[in-house]
């Protein structure tokens, strides 16, 4: 929903001048000396590296900092997408403490400009802003690992949950029509149609995907245009940026404070979270405590991944998997961790007659097959990136451990590196149609291969193991191949010969994973849909709702403890959850406030 009148006049006014000292931020951090980029790292004066955490505050430095001389009313694990927005919400009234394992977004180049969105994502170095971890399918995935979570390493689109999703979860529906206007209000544009999406939009309708509904947040059956949080100068803006809606005085962020386990009192019926153990980017250990209020809650925001791996790790979760691990066992619950979901996505590569200008997500097609068409186009890499061998495979930084055995060879990393570096280079220079199936019912699971919480655990999603999500792959190809016909988008094709099936063959060559090719049989759209499968980094479950986690996120069987964040649906709201993932966490943090302080709250 728009904004009008002085609204959104005043709306419009605050993000040019957010937009301007951004400008200016980035060419001071290019310019300025080291000290400066110091201060452009952590921006705000409540953020502040893990190691300051038992440092005693100089004089100089800011009253509210309490550090380990202080005890929190809320100590939220991780910064992310949910974590954000919900610290934000909370120190309105409250202490909280922010812990986030990864670095800030602000003055980091990777992450901040929509042209360098691909260079994040391939790099695997541990400082990192994305951690990269492969599904027992053999699909390459990514987790986010720095204070904005996945809004800071995502394609940006951003589409609300449809009203069907959000009652048939329960939530309140005014509260939630209040909570994404507030996000958006802050770090959400309207984005500049790019001719690439323009002839996606117009193919999108001539084969039938319709209404055209223009430019909205909500979700409706059609063609429509989605919000972004890339500004017209192509600057990300992050959940990291919700923070400022914070009071500092009650505010402090830790980065690069890596939490290692959640601590219980297990006196009473049941046990009680009362601190966590966290690690600095040094490796020294610290611990941090909630205050003795009765309310006071430690609140897990990890995500998909690292939520269920810390309520394990914390001795939350199957017994004898624990057991295996020498984990104190906590609470029994079988089901940590079970139902972990990622939608699959197809992607079909577009050779294209001339270079076209870069775009990620714009368009999407919310079709009544249970299937998504979005589109991106132009990264304009040059050689030496697409050739570059980041060590996506490389044993040494402990990821081949998530596939079997039996395919983790040598020769199969060495056909990895083959086809990466045989990538044609116009499938970055023209354009991509993504297929991405809606609420899929493959299920798989995540169990720990250790006790280190920097590794990934071992995760499978069963991509296509149910037969209802294969046929809507089909099902979408067949539209794909419709669009690629289309008169609109006739005039994009590298080669007017060029036949669907062979680009369909070229998309077999350009896709990557580690599941064998059956190239030449794209007869077969079942197969290939098997064989090109991707992820779009929407998975989501782990921690799912009447089996780990009440309506009101509170963990079953314990006390003080919550978990908010994705790792909590049972589906991925709307065609991009990250509008979604970002208003739960302000949901939530109001909600909290009310229950805690009724009309007090003020809010």
């Amino acid at each position: 929903m728009a904004l009008v009148g002085g609204a959104a006049a005043e709306a419009a006014a605050l993000k040019k001048l957010k937009i301007l000292l951004f400008i200016i931020l980035w060419i001071n951090t290019l310019t300025l000396s080291q000290a400066y980029e110091h201060s452009g790292q952590y921006r705000y004066p409540f953020i502040r590296p893990a190691s300051s955490f038992s440092q005693r505050p100089s004089a100089a430095e800011s009253p509210s900092w309490r550090g380990a001389s202080k005890k929190y009313d809320y100590i939220i694990i991780g910064g992310g997408t949910a974590g954000c927005p919900l610290a934000a919400t909370l120190a309105r009234n409250f202490s909280v403490l922010l812990l986030e394992r990864g670095g800030t977004p602000f003055a980091n180049a990777n992450v901040s400009f929509l042209q360098n969105f691909h260079i994040s994502l391939a790099d695997t170095s541990p400082t990192s802003a994305s951690q990269l971890f492969i599904s027992t399918d053999g699909v390459f995935n990514s987790r986010a690992r720095i204070l904005g979570g996945g809004t800071s390493i995502n394609a940006g689109f951003y589409t609300r949950a449809s009203a069907r999703y959000i009652k048939r979860v329960g939530w309140d529906a005014k509260l939630v029509n209040e909570s994404y206007p507030w996000v958006e209000k802050q770090v959400v544009y309207r984005p500049e149609l790019v001719p690439w999406q323009r002839a996606v939009r117009d193919s999108l309708i001539e084969v039938g995907i319709s209404p055209f509904n223009g430019f909205t947040y909500d979700h409706v059956y059609g063609t429509k245009i989605g919000g972004t949080i890339f500004d017209r100068f192509g600057r990300r803006h992050t959940a990291a940026e919700l923070l400022a809606s914070a009071n500092p005085d009650n505010l402090n962020v830790l980065v690069h404070a890596t939490v290692q386990k959640i601590v219980f009192k297990k006196t009473g019926k049941r046990p009680r979270a009362v601190g966590v153990v966290f690690k600095d980017e040094s490796g020294k250990q610290h611990k941090a405590f909630l205050s003795e209020r009765s309310r006071s809650e430690i609140i897990v925001s990890s995500g998909a991944i690292g939520s269920p791996q810390l309520l394990l790790l914390s001795g939350i979760g199957p017994k004898a998997d624990l057991e295996k691990l020498n984990i104190s066992v906590v609470l029994d619950n079988e089901f940590v961790g079970k139902g972990m979901v990622d939608n699959p996505l197809n992607t079909i590569y577009i050779p294209t007659k001339r270079h076209i200008k870069q775009s990620l997500i714009q368009i999407v097609g919310i079709t009544k097959l249970g299937v998504y068409i979005e589109a991106s186009s132009g990264f304009g890499q040059s050689m030496d990136s697409i050739h570059w061998n980041n060590g996506i495979v490389s044993a040494k930084i402990g990821q081949l451990r998530t596939i079997p055995s039996k395919r983790r060879s040598h020769e199969v990393i060495q056909e990895y590196v083959k086809r990466k570096r045989n990538i044609p280079h116009e499938a970055f220079q023209g354009g991509f149609i993504l297929e991405k199936i809606a609420s899929p019912l493959s299920k798989g699971q995540l169990t720990l291969l250790n006790t280190n919480v920097d590794d990934n655990p071992s995760v499978t999603f069963n991509y296509f193991n149910h037969p209802n999500d294969l046929a809507r792959c089909v099902d979408g190809i067949r539209l794909v191949e419709k669009i690629l016909k289309s008169e609109h988008f006739v005039k994009y094709m590298q080669c007017d010969k060029e036949t669907v099936e062979k680009i369909l063959n070229m998309s077999v060559h350009a896709n990557v994973n580690l599941i064998p090719k059956h190239t030449n049989d794209t007869k077969s759209l079942e197969q290939f849909c098997k064989d090109t499968v991707i992820t779009i980094w929407h998975y989501h479950g782990g921690c799912h709702v009447g089996k780990v986690v009440s309506p009101d996120y509170k963990v079953l069987g314990v006390k003080r403890l919550r978990v908010i964040d994705g790792s909590t649906f049972a589906g991925s709201p709307g065609t991009n959850p990250q509008a979604t993932v970002m208003m739960i966490g302000r949901y939530m943090g109001v909600k909290i406030l009310r229950e805690r302080l009724g009309r007090a709250a003020g809010i």
